[in-house]
């Protein structure tokens, strides 16, 4: 599976994409979500979509020291707690800022591109591909 960010200016910062992160993974409320949306500037600007976009070569990776971070299959990375002892290190290197982080056990949340947030989104800002499936841009 593979998070894609089908159209960020869809977005009106309903947050449910967030919601269903943390739920799905953590539990209710925001603060534990792997996704972000931030505005922009209210209506009139918009919102910012804040997610993993799973790189190539993702600098999180790079800087990690203690081998916690892994590459994925088709891009971004897996996170591996039980390695990691919450240097920070990917969240400073990550240049969309889709680090989070959890204050609780002082370690980084990941987007893990398991697709459940594009479920909620009402308005296909971010969609789920699997392995086989190709975004068409020509759409």
């Amino acid at each position: 599976m593979k998070l894609v960010v089908i159209d960020a200016e869809r977005c009106v910062g309903c947050q449910s994409c967030m919601f269903a992160c943390a739920r799905r993974h953590h539990e209710a409320g925001l603060a534990k979500s792997c996704i972000g949306v931030h505005s922009s500037g209210g209506m009139e600007r918009g919102f910012n979509l804040v997610v993993c976009r799973a790189c190539d070569d993702p600098p999180c990776l790079r800087v990690c020291p203690t081998g916690a971070l892994r590459r994925a299959r088709r891009g971004g990375v897996r996170l591996d707690l039980e390695k990691c002892h919450g240097c920070g290190n990917c969240r400073s290197a990550c240049l969309l800022k889709a680090v989070f982080w959890n204050r609780e056990i002082n370690k980084p949340m990941i987007c893990s591109h398991c697709g459940y947030c594009a479920r909620f989104c009402p308005h296909g800002v971010i969609a789920a591909l699997k392995e086989e499936e190709e975004l068409d841009y020509a759409l």
